[in-house]
């Protein structure tokens, strides 16, 4: 399975925080998986670091580094063509920049969006796992 972790995804998995479901813990872990992470993540955990709305041992863009190379996750760059996607994307339609990204990206690249956002999860237009 060809797998995008958003930025929630990522944390929950590599801390190991236990949010997300035994079945996309599988999938992640599987050795047939192809798991990518978006480079929209890098902003947001910038962010969510700067609010202290998620702590880290070290430095966040450290912890983000570390976290993709110790499992070895290419990190998908976003393009002009995702960024027209993410703002042509069918109503009803999460409002929120990062995650119509995200959608946009997992709709172009063809992958399964991992996520806990009930919104993302709601949008008929993407494949999700939860």
């Amino acid at each position: 399975m060809r797998l995008l972790l958003d930025t929630c995804a990522i944390i929950f998995f590599a801390e190991n925080a236990g949010d997300l479901s035994r079945t996309a813990t599988d999938q992640i872990q599987s050795p047939d998986a192809e798991v990518f992470v978006s480079a929209v993540s890098i902003g947001e955990l910038a962010c969510a670091a700067d609010r202290k709305k998620v702590k880290f041992k070290q430095h966040w863009r450290i912890w983000w580094k570390e976290t993709l190379r110790r499992n070895g996750w290419p990190c998908l760059p976003v393009t002009a063509e995702i960024v027209e996607e993410a703002y042509s994307l069918s109503e009803p339609i999460h409002r929120d920049p990062v995650d119509r990204i995200l959608i946009a990206t997992a709709r172009v690249e063809r992958l399964t969006l991992v996520t806990t956002d009930g919104k993302i999860l709601a949008y008929p237009h993407v494949s999700t796992l939860k």
